[in-house]
């Protein structure tokens, strides 16, 4: 009998789950087996019965979670092949944040990759992502419309390192989140040639000692104490995103306030934010992208999941590959400052009328 993808991962309110292996890959609930993709909260989460994942992810979680957030851990060696019960499992690069990884998984002959998140752009704190063939390819969306293509990145950091040159009496504020965008402003705004302190809210402080234990060179980043800000004119602080438009972030001198995510390509979302100097940079595959990965794959069935997943479906369908959207609930960009996808997507369709219209 020939083997059929939906014999491999089935959906379950969990989230997915591999039934040859016993197994679900990044489930919403604890479970007694989890392969995780990377450590963002929307994928995962503390209090299964063991988990598989990237060394890195599973120091993550322990970071985030404590060292007792499952019962029992396995490494995934990145291209190395693990038996899980009656299929093979491989975690392969995702270049999303430091230890991602896509979950190839693989039995009689057939493959499902399972993406997580995922991008194609440098990144100097994770490895690059790599294709992985297969027969079904599982691919996130969360800027899956044609309007979301996303500007060089090193350019959107010149931008705020000329703001700073411009503005030397303002402190800038950066909303990034925690995990892996912060630390990824940082590296770029080193390779940019920005050797001046980097200043951090504290809840960035134990994810970039994190990475700087796993040999970033992230450079001086001190914690802001309540006395520093009034004296930080001319300072780059990093702080998550509900914290720029916070009473803290009210006393540093004059603030220009700035947000670095994919979501700020939406100038409505600027707007509605109150960010003064948006950043385009996104840790997510854009409308380009996730096109050109689903063709390098070479799929015949692709699968979308957790963001705009009709545009992505009905791209397929003009390409000959046969696609269906999974509307799987639970997952975001790993804040509380992400729209939700339809106001996303509502906003998205507006600027292109407008931009139309002009």
């Amino acid at each position: 009998m020939t083997l059929r993808a939906g014999d491999l991962l089935t959906l379950t309110r969990e989230g997915l789950y591999c039934p040859l292996g016993r197994f679900h890959v990044d489930p919403t609930w604890p479970v007694e087996r989890a392969l995780i993709s990377h450590g963002h909260a929307d994928h995962a989460r503390a209090g299964h019965g063991s988990v598989l994942a990237t060394g890195e992810t599973l120091r993550i979680m322990a970071v985030r979670y404590g060292e007792d957030f499952c019962g029992a851990r396995q490494e995934a060696v990145l291209g190395a092949d693990v038996r899980v019960g009656d299929v093979t499992v491989r975690f392969a690069p995702a270049g999303h944040v430091l230890g991602s990884a896509q979950i190839a998984i693989e039995a009689q002959g057939v493959r499902v990759v399972v993406s997580g998140d995922y991008k194609r752009a440098h990144d100097p704190t994770c490895r690059p992502f790599e294709v992985v063939p297969c027969d079904v390819f599982i691919t996130e969306a969360t800027f899956g419309l044609p309007v979301f293509r996303m500007p060089d990145t090193a350019a959107e950091v010149r931008k705020l390192l000329d703001s700073v040159a411009l503005f030397p009496e303002r402190a800038h504020i950066v909303g990034a989140y925690a995990l892996g965008k912060a630390q990824r402003v940082m590296m770029l705004l080193r390779e940019a040639g920005y050797d001046r302190p980097i200043h951090l809210h504290g809840a960035m402080e134990k994810l970039t000692e994190l990475y700087k234990r796993e040999g970033f060179a992230l450079g001086d980043t001190p914690k802001v104490a309540a006395t520093d800000r009034a004296g930080l004119k001319g300072a780059i602080v990093l702080c998550p995103p509900s914290s720029i438009q916070d009473v803290w972030s009210r006393k540093f001198p004059d603030p220009v306030t700035s947000f670095a995510s994919g979501w700020m390509r939406v100038r409505a979302r600027a707007r509605q934010k109150g960010v003064e100097l948006p950043l385009v940079i996104s840790d997510h595959a854009d409308w380009p992208d996730l096109c050109r990965t689903i063709r390098e794959t070479g799929a015949g069935e692709v699968w979308v999941t957790h963001g705009q997943e009709d545009a992505l479906v009905h791209w397929c369908g003009t390409q000959g590959i046969k696609a269906k959207p999974l509307h799987m609930l639970g997952y975001g960009d790993d804040g509380d400052a992400e729209p939700a996808p339809v106001e996303a997507a509502q906003d998205a369709a507006d600027e292109v009328t407008d931009e139309a219209a002009a």
